[in-house]
């Protein structure tokens, strides 16, 4: 501002308990004496200054004087974290200037081909949350259309670039990554231990739920505390020699947790986003050796040998690039893995695993002895081809069961309850025969609608799998509910698709009467 200009006027800032999700969002009143809100018909977004401090933010104008009077402008809660200024401070308020990155944006829409430079300014206001949804929304939208070679490259840099970045003393650093959609996968509680017993580093971190009924760090949060620091991170690799933690607290790729809400609702799901998105988090989470496994199924996020074999590629192709050993497999993705789908069911598999209960889901146990054999056989100390033995060993000894309790110990114990919901109905089978399908995203969605994973006992417990036999009548598997509505929502959604088929043939299935969990 020059100094000769008279002096802007300002407003005090006011607290609003809105969460806003992501996005931040500011509201002045109509009545503003400070400002005319008719001068900002015309801009959906604002700048918000105090001092050399500026925030950009969505405009809402209220009559209502509880959410801000005629001095004051409201801050949603995400916008008055970032602003990180004094209830009652005073700020300025003007139109904002659109980030000059939105040019490139543009470009892109228009075919053109984007630098690394470009895309690096793309990544960097989106990170400082310059951005609104629908401008995000066009940068996904004309990324789909097509992206090179060299963007994708810039793309996963840039995103690795623009958050923290860690950094380990060990000469190698293994992690594994599943690309998701398979209901119970939790692999990565059973790999991790069994790893770190072996004495390899694997700093673990994980995603929450988005669309899915559990993350790992959904599941990991029932038994210890996920929101962990990146000094206490690295104390407790240190220690441990692994962690399972959740990614977004020590705020690795941040660009990537924006890209990916607004992509989920738009259903926007590309190979090459997928894979800058993953790569760019292992970049920077530090890994130098990283497992990827592609589930492959009718159901799950990739359905053919052949796709498999394409995303397969990418992954070697931005590996080499940034100097990591990348491997690639793919796994069984026709249903779910273990016999939970939700937090506690979830985390209740997992340490039946760890436990060699008798009882423990030989699928879940099987898997995660197959992924943490191929991690192995990364330590030059290991003779080649017994890193399945290896895993298996450390497995059955108790020795990953007693590394898990140490993480745990480590990360504080969980504030979660392990409760399951109260309110149940099982599914039942139509007819006599054997299971020949199942559903993973209906059951997903199932898990979901019953209210995991923001009720962490939520969720669906399966009894029977792919080449079961199963009579008329018997439970295929059973939901559980906090609330009633989700359990009234979850159980009309079974009744319109029960996600089984049996003998070839897609069935509906037979709902017993609501009733209250076994204990």
């Amino acid at each position: 501002m020059n100094p000769t200009d008279p002096p802007r006027p300002q407003l005090k800032i006011r607290r609003v308990h809105l969460d806003t999700g992501r996005e931040n969002v500011v509201i002045i009143s109509r009545q503003s004496r400070a400002l005319r809100p008719e001068i900002f018909r015309g801009f959906s977004r604002v700048e918000l200054r105090r001092g050399s401090k500026a925030l950009l933010a969505t405009l809402i104008i209220t009559d209502d004087d509880t959410l801000a009077a005629h001095d004051e402008i409201g801050l949603s809660e995400p916008a008055f974290r970032r602003f990180a200024e004094p209830v009652g401070s005073l700020v300025t308020v003007t139109p904002a200037t659109p980030p000059e990155s939105l040019e490139s944006v543009r470009a892109k829409i228009r075919g053109r081909t984007l630098s690394g430079p470009e895309i690096g300014a793309i990544i960097n206001d989106l990170a400082h949350y310059r951005y609104s949804d629908m401008e995000i929304a066009a940068f996904l939208i004309g990324s789909a259309s097509f992206i090179t070679s060299d963007e994708l490259l810039a793309l996963t840099g840039a995103m690795a670039s623009a958050g923290t970045q860690l950094a380990w003393p060990d000469p190698i650093v293994v992690d594994k990554h599943c690309i998701g959609g398979i209901p119970g996968n939790r692999t990565s509680m059973v790999v991790v231990p069994i790893v770190a017993a072996h004495g390899l580093p694997i700093p673990k971190t994980s995603s929450r739920a988005i669309t899915s009924p559990a993350g790992t760090a959904d599941t990991m949060e029932v038994l210890a505390r996920v929101n962990v620091g990146v000094e206490e991170m690295k104390t407790i690799v240190a220690a441990c020699k692994g962690c399972l933690i959740w990614g977004g607290h020590v705020n690795l790729s941040p660009a990537d947790d924006i890209l990916i809400s607004v992509e989920r609702p738009l259903s926007l799901d590309t190979r090459e986003q997928m894979v800058a998105s993953i790569m760019s988090k292992k970049i920077a989470a530090g890994s130098t050796n990283l497992l990827i496994d592609i589930p492959v199924g009718p159901t799950s996020k990739v359905t053919s040998a052949t796709e498999a074999m394409r995303l397969r590629k990418l992954f070697e192709f931005v590996g080499d690039r940034f100097g990591r050993a990348v491997e690639v497999i793919t796994t069984d993705g026709r249903q779910p893995i273990g016999n939970g789908i939700g937090p506690v069911l979830e985390a209740n598999d997992v340490m039946a695993v760890l436990s060699n209960d008798p009882d423990a889901p030989r699928d879940l146990r099987e898997k995660s002895l197959r992924l943490a054999a191929h991690l192995l056989e990364y330590d030059p100390q290991l003779r080649g081809g017994t890193g399945y033995n290896r895993a298996r060993e450390l497995l059955d000894n108790g020795a990953a069961l007693k590394q898990m309790q140490k993480i745990i110990d480590a990360q504080g114990p969980s504030k979660c309850s392990t409760q399951l919901g109260s309110l149940t109905f099982d599914v039942k089978a139509p007819r006599d025969g054997i299971v020949s399908g199942i559903d993973c995203l209906r059951l997903n969605r199932l898990a979901r609608t019953a209210g995991a994973p923001l009720d962490k006992g939520a969720g669906v417990r399966l009894f029977k799998k792919i080449g079961d036999r199963v009579d008329q009548g018997e439970p295929l598997y059973r939901v559980y509910a906090f609330d009633q509505p989700e359990h009234d929502l979850a159980r009309n959604a079974a009744a319109a698709d029960g996600g089984y088929a049996i003998n070839g043939q897609e069935s509906n299935g037979q709902q017993s009467r609501p009733g209250r969990a076994e204990p």
